[in-house]
């Protein structure tokens, strides 16, 4: 089964639009190797997204015939992400949870709470 569309039926990605265009932008590597979008994926097989600074790994256990639920991506792929790349995530996620949310042009107040939020 081709990369791209591997990535999108295990939902790694929205659609196979956006999977091709993260393996053309050099984000998804197998074994460490850089791909194209019609590079064929095996069972066994390492494959690495890396998104918004953190690189993402999952091993590849089997190929599915279609899009599959969620509730059942785990037989087709299994997390070997390191503990550091998921704890950055993490911090990245609470980081944005945390940043003041503005609306247009910000205020005097906005400025000050960010520059407090920063420091």
């Amino acid at each position: 089964m081709r990369i791209d569309k591997f990535l999108w039926s295990v939902r790694v990605f929205k659609t196979r639009s956006l999977a091709t265009a993260a393996i053309r932008e050099d984000k998804v590597f197998i074994g460490g190797v850089l791909i194209k979008p019609s590079r064929e994926v095996k069972p066994g097989e390492e494959v690495s997204v890396r998104r918004n600074g953190v690189t993402r790994e999952w091993e590849v256990l089997d190929m599915p015939k279609s899009r599959v639920g969620a509730s059942i991506v785990d037989h087709y792929i299994k997390e070997v992400t390191s503990q550091a790349e998921l704890e950055k995530m993490e911090t990245m996620r609470m980081e944005r949870r945390m940043a003041p949310k503005m609306k247009g042009r910000p205020t005097k107040r906005n400025r000050r709470d960010w520059k407090k939020w920063t420091e």
